[in-house]
């Protein structure tokens, strides 16, 4: 069955041109082009993946993002931004998106980018569907869900964006190895970030304020300086 991708950009050349290139590959495309109409959308049926731009009318990209979110709906979001501005790539994946690109973009790269989270998505779900209830993972205070995507530290329930989960399990899977930042950008984000380890350190930073006692002395998610992390704590 063909996959759904929704892309929301209010400049009609930008849709005409992914649409033209996602069809082309097979997607199933519908637009929006605005935030308010993204969010209806969205509630009619969600699509497989949905291609977000920041800069939108109404109610912006990263307001979408953060009630998709906070509704815990966890569509893959792939946000589309002019802008250059760190702050607004770092704020949307803290928001819970899964990948960014700047404008203006390659069709190539795109189809690349959308292909590498849908691979990602359907690998996790097939993972899944093997697990059992023994697959509950219990490190100190923690308990780790994969399949209910739900984790607790001393029996209170954290707060994590599906991508800090997916960070936090594999992590934890690997616990006492050092992992390198492309590691983690290979086996979390399933695509080659050609060296951008931001968004690695982001995730890392954000997951350590939910996680840690006190962040700045954490207990599990050390730092290796120059290599990457490393995941401590004895698997009870």
């Amino acid at each position: 069955m063909s996959k759904r991708i929704l892309v929301v950009d209010d400049e009609s050349s930008i849709v005409k041109l992914v649409q033209f290139n996602l069809e082309k590959e097979g997607f199933l495309v519908d637009s929006a082009s605005d935030g308010l109409m993204a969010i209806e959308k969205l509630k009619d049926q969600l699509p497989d993946l949905l291609l977000l731009d920041l800069m939108l009318p109404q109610i912006d990209g990263l307001e979408v993002c953060r009630r998709l979110r906070q509704e815990k709906i966890h569509v893959p979001i792939l946000m589309l931004t002019a802008k250059s501005d760190e702050f607004d790539k770092v704020l949307g994946l803290e928001l819970g998106a899964d990948d960014y690109m700047t404008k203006p973009f390659s069709p190539r790269e795109l189809t690349a980018r959308v292909k590498a989270i849908l691979r990602r998505v359907e690998a996790l779900k097939g993972s899944q569907q093997e697990e059992s209830e023994t697959s509950l993972i219990k490190i100190g205070d923690l308990l780790i869900n994969p399949d209910g995507y739900e984790v607790t530290r001393a029996g209170e329930e954290l707060e994590l964006t599906p991508k800090e989960f997916e960070l936090l399990a594999y992590m934890a899977n690997h616990r006492g190895k050092v992992l390198s930042r492309d590691q983690l950008l290979n086996a979390v984000w399933n695509y080659d970030y050609v060296g951008d380890s931001r968004i690695v350190d982001v995730h890392v930073s954000h997951l350590r304020d939910k996680i840690e006692v006190d962040s700045r002395n954490p207990h599990y998610i050390k730092t290796v300086r120059g290599i990457g992390y490393k995941f401590e704590g004895k698997k009870l």
